[in-house]
């Protein structure tokens, strides 16, 4: 598999995974809140897609240059190693409004 096949499979999974972050955020602060598998759910989320994030980048820095790519990958980063001192009012910032953002850079890319 060449580069620009990785890159759209990458960004296939990433839409994926991006679309069910929006249907369990769908569910509601109220449920994330009362919902003890709605946050680890949106943790794993946030992995998958920072990972994405990571390999996108990696394969084009200049493709994926925008600063929203980076934050993904680090706020993956923060959630796996220090899952210990998670706010779960930022996890659930990161998915119902920072994984929309996300989406629309990658709705812009699959569309170029």
């Amino acid at each position: 598999m060449n580069d620009p096949d990785r890159i759209a499979c990458w960004l296939a999974d990433l839409e994926s995974t991006l679309q069910q972050a929006a249907r369990l955020a769908e569910r509601g602060p109220e449920d994330f809140e009362h919902d003890a598998a709605l946050p680890l759910a949106f943790e794993a989320l946030v992995n998958r897609v920072g990972d994405l994030a990571k390999r996108l980048v990696a394969a084009d820095r200049d493709r994926f240059a925008d600063p929203l790519w980076r934050a993904a990958a680090r706020t993956r980063d923060f959630v796996v190693h220090h899952d210990d001192r998670i706010d779960t009012d930022l996890l659930w910032q990161t998915v119902s409004v920072s994984f929309p953002q996300l989406a629309e850079l990658v709705r812009a890319q699959r569309d170029s």
